[in-house]
Formats: C-alpha cells, sequence, structure tokens
C-alpha cells in the first residue's frame, strides 16, 4: 500500500535481491531458470519505484514511473542505510515524457533521454512527471560510492558522442556517452544511451566483456510487435534471451553482451566496476563465438 508523505507525494517501492551466479551454473539453465536470474522485465510500473539489487559489484537497476503522484527514492531494508544515497550513487536516465526530479530541494527538469547524476549524500529525493497523460519514465542505475561528486544534469545534447559501426555490417549507431568520466565526475557509475540506425539491428560488435566491471543493458524505442534477442554468456558457450520494450538485462563481469534486433531501436548501458576506463574491454570477433 503507498504511504502519504505530503499533498503528492508517495513512496511504494518494489524490491527484489538477485545473487550472482557464475557460468558453470548458468550452462544447466533452461529458456525460464535465464530469464528469472538476468532479465529486468517489469522495470516501468506506474506510481511506482521498482529495484532489483545485483550481487555484482552491489550494482542496482531500477525504474520509477510517477503519474498521480510524486515518488520518493527511499531507502531499502537491505541497504541498512539512513537514506538511499548514504553511500552509493545514482544514475537517472528519463526515458518517458517531461518530468523533474528534485534533489535536496534543486529541481531538474528532465526531458527525454536527459541523464542526471546524484552523489552520494544526498538525502531527499523526489521524480516527479509534467503531466499525467504522458509520464515520465526514469530509468536508474545506482552503485556503492566511496566519494561525494556534485549532483549534475547531462542533457543529451551535451553527450560526448561516438560514431560507430557501418551499414555494411548492420551496426551503424551512434553511441551517447552521458555519464563517463570525461563528462561528469562519478566514483564508478558509467551510463551512455546507443542508438541505432535505420536499417542497424546489431548494438555491440564485435561482443566483448569486461571482468572488471559488470554491465546492464536496457532496451527501449523497440517498436511494438518487434524485439531483440540480448546475447550473453561466455564467448564459447553464449546463450540469448528475448527482450521486449524497456525491459532490462544485467551482464555479468564473465559474461559477453551484445543484441540483434528485428528492427533499429535504442539502449542504455549501465556499469560499474574496478575503473573507469570506457574501452577497457575484451573483444571477441564474430568467428570466435560459439
Amino acid at each position: 500500500m503507498a504511504c502519504q508523505i505530503e499533498d503528492r507525494r508517495v513512496t511504494t517501492t518494489n524490491f527484489e535481491n538477485r545473487y550472482a551466479i557464475g557460468p558453470n551454473e548458468v550452462k544447466q539453465m533452461d529458456t525460464a531458470q535465464l530469464r528469472d536470474a538476468f532479465l529486468a522485465p517489469k522495470l516501468m510500473q506506474a506510481d511506482q519505484v521498482s529495484w532489483i539489487y545485483t550481487h555484482y559489484e552491489r550494482f542496482m537497476v531500477g525504474g520509477a514511473v510517477p503519474v498521480n503522484a510524486e515518488l520518493a527514492l527511499e531507502t531499502l531494508d537491505a541497504l541498512k542505510a539512513e537514506y538511499f544515497l548514504f553511500s552509493r550513487e545514482i544514475g537517472i536516465i528519463n526515458v518517458g515524457g517531461d518530468g523533474y526530479v528534485i534533489a535536496d530541494g534543486e529541481r531538474f527538469e528532465m526531458q527525454y533521454k536527459d541523464t542526471l547524476y546524484l552523489g552520494k549524500g544526498t538525502k531527499d529525493v523526489v521524480f516527479g512527471s509534467s503531466s499525467s497523460e504522458q509520464p515520465a519514465h526514469f530509468y536508474l542505475n545506482s552503485a556503492p560510492a566511496h566519494k561525494s561528486y556534485p549532483n549534475t544534469k547531462i542533457p543529451v545534447a551535451k553527450a560526448n558522442v561516438l560514431h560507430m559501426g557501418d551499414l555494411t555490417t548492420s551496426n551503424q549507431r551512434d553511441i551517447n556517452q552521458t555519464m563517463i568520466n570525461s563528462v561528469v565526475k562519478t566514483c564508478q557509475l558509467q551510463m551512455g544511451i546507443t542508438c541505432l540506425n535505420t536499417g542497424s539491428v546489431w548494438n555491440t560488435m564485435p561482443a566483448h566483456q569486461h571482468d572488471r566491471r559488470n554491465e546492464v543493458y536496457f532496451y527501449f524505442e523497440v517498436p511494438e510487435q518487434q524485439a531483440v534477442c540480448h546475447f550473453m554468456g561466455e564467448p564459447t558457450e553464449t546463450r540469448h534471451i528475448w527482450v521486449q520494450n524497456e525491459q532490462a538485462v544485467i551482464s555479468p563481469p564473465w559474461s559477453i553482451h551484445s543484441g540483434c534486433g528485428t528492427q533499429n531501436y535504442s539502449f542504455i548501458w549501465g556499469m560499474a566496476g574496478e575503473n573507469l576506463d570506457y574501452d577497457d574491454m575484451d573483444k571477441y570477433a564474430p568467428s570466435e563465438l560459439r
């Protein structure tokens, strides 16, 4: 049940805890078990904040959809903390209608694809939508933080953009680096938005893994009746998960991550781990995958 806090603010939080799983266990999984372990299928629920706490780098993936009221970012029993960002940082990207985030009294207007970084020590966070008819959909990533950095909004127009791929290999795409260390200061959390051009369907090729970081892919702008096949697993023991719009796949450090859609789409990548080197990855040519 939602608990009234202020005139328009409610707290209604869903929480799920997922323990780390190794590559040997994944070899024994069927489709349903694989999806239960790694797919985040219902992050965007009306008037709810939804969280999955993974045990890969203590990374958290979530969503907030304020429709009829503002939503508060409340702490969780699992965090054993006075407030959510007591020892954490968070990245927020809006993939819905216009909205706003209020952080310790400072209001940040959030348009489509805008990113907001909130640092350790931010106590009071509220999510809101400008219109209940077209509510904001806030996609959330959070990781432990050892230091406080300033709260910073990064409009997608201010992103560092990498133009990658080619139509001949069906992976022509723009990588919008909105929350990396060359754009905004963070402890370990990094996020960005990759948009595939019309006619391209592969989001990351060559596929890669980085044993020093985990990563989560959140797929959006997937047209109705279309889907993305996300590939994961060890390079020589790959598995796949079919993904719909506004669903995410959790990638352990030992897993590759790559996807192919039935039409072009966009996705948000978020990662945390040992370093902030964006290019710290181990690549595998298509001919090496099994």
